[in-house]
């Protein structure tokens, strides 16, 4: 599957974090388009967003890493870019989470996403593993982006 992961990547950590379960959905036969390989050639803002908005069109799916008091802001709006037309996948490992859930982490992210995946206290490879367990299960199951059940 064509997988667009968006994520923070504005911090060493973010960036060998986003690299290594992106390297681990390679290894599963994904193809993985990565922001922060093209944001570390190019430097030009039109240059980054035609990048980025052309691997959209081109993702079967949707990653988000919804990390964090409030998620990234650009891969919050990545994904308001996709979820009508791709498949969406948003995870947490983010254990400040309350667990009745609700309030959700950002509302809007959480009810347009097809899948949120729990994954505190998980490896990268185990994410990985998550996510690639839930993108063959909405494949399998046929199902829709979330976005086109409500046109």
């Amino acid at each position: 599957m064509r997988i667009y992961f968006a994520g923070p990547l504005f911090t060493t950590a973010e960036r060998d974090f986003n690299r290594a379960v992106a390297d681990h959905l390679r290894l599963y036969g994904h193809e993985v388009f990565l922001p922060q390989e093209v944001e570390q050639v190019e430097t030009q803002a039109d240059t980054i967003f035609a990048a980025e908005t052309k691997a959209m069109e081109w993702c079967d799916a949707i990653v988000v890493n919804a990390d964090g008091p409030d998620p990234d802001s650009g891969s919050s709006w990545e994904h308001g870019n996709c979820w009508r037309e791709k498949l969406s996948v948003v995870f947490r490992t983010d254990i400040r989470d309350i667990d009745d859930g609700f309030p959700p982490f950002n509302l809007m992210l959480a009810q347009s996403a097809n899948t949120v995946i729990n994954c505190k206290w998980k490896s990268t490879d185990q994410i990985a593993v998550a996510i690639d367990e839930a993108l063959r299960a909405l494949y399998d199951s046929g199902a829709i982006p979330k976005g086109m059940r409500t046109r």
